[in-house]
């Protein structure tokens, strides 16, 4: 999944990246309010972790601006304010949470999890789909009750293909969401992620299709 984080002190905003990327998502840091919104018309996230007090204009601009236009994406607001008039304003233009300064990380963690859950559908951390399951706070899978030994990315592609089992997802999706801005994103890279997951899923009931010209879809046999 890919993850937004707008926030201007650089310690935190890299904790925070650190521990997001170990949980299998791409994350992209932005410093200014003015430039996260420029970076939100063009890139589609499935979090944003926003912080109110920003350079160029604040938080609360940067949340109206999200949902004038519609966007669904999940906000985590995070902020040092603590007064009860800021988190309602915040919660009326759309926010979906609220943490307040210093907090606790494995709590953003989780919160983080709750709202791209949530987006998804779904009802707890565990994803099933035929004999695969997937645990994404463990971050760990399993076809037919026995473990799987996947990369982090492996993984990654995995989730993201059964929270959507119906959906075909394109080369170029899947580099979106595998890969942020800093990085060297490349379609060869996901046709190499599938076919050792394929490897590892052979002889189970569950296999990745490609659909030639489409892109990839997870079916159970």
């Amino acid at each position: 999944m890919r993850v937004l984080i707008v926030e201007d002190t650089e310690d935190i905003a890299k904790a925070i990246s650190i521990r997001l990327e170990n949980a299998g998502h791409a994350v992209d840091l932005e410093a200014d309010g003015a430039n996260a919104i420029d970076l939100l018309n063009v890139q589609t996230y499935d979090l944003v972790i926003l912080d109110l007090t920003l350079p160029g204009c604040d938080g609360l601009e940067v949340l109206r601006n999200i949902r004038s236009r519609r966007v669904k994406t999940p906000v985590l607001v995070l902020t040092a304010r603590s007064e009860v008039n800021e988190k309602i304003s915040a919660l009326d233009l759309g926010a979906d949470d609220y943490l307040t300064k210093p907090f606790d990380y494995g709590e953003l963690e989780a919160r983080a999890r709750a709202l791209m859950r949530r987006n998804d559908g779904l009802a707890d951390n565990r994803i099933s789909f035929g004999a695969l399951v997937v645990d994404r706070k463990a971050r760990v899978a399993a076809v037919d009750g026995q473990p799987l030994s996947l990369t982090r990315r492996e993984l990654t592609v995995l989730e993201i293909l059964a929270s959507r089992p119906e959906r075909i997802f394109s080369k170029e999706e899947l580099v979106d969401q595998l890969f942020n801005f800093d990085q060297d994103p490349s379609s060869n890279a996901v046709e190499q992620f599938v076919a050792r997951i394929r490897r590892k899923l052979s002889g189970s009931s569950v296999e990745i299709r490609t659909l030639r010209g489409l892109g990839y879809q997870i079916v159970s046999r």
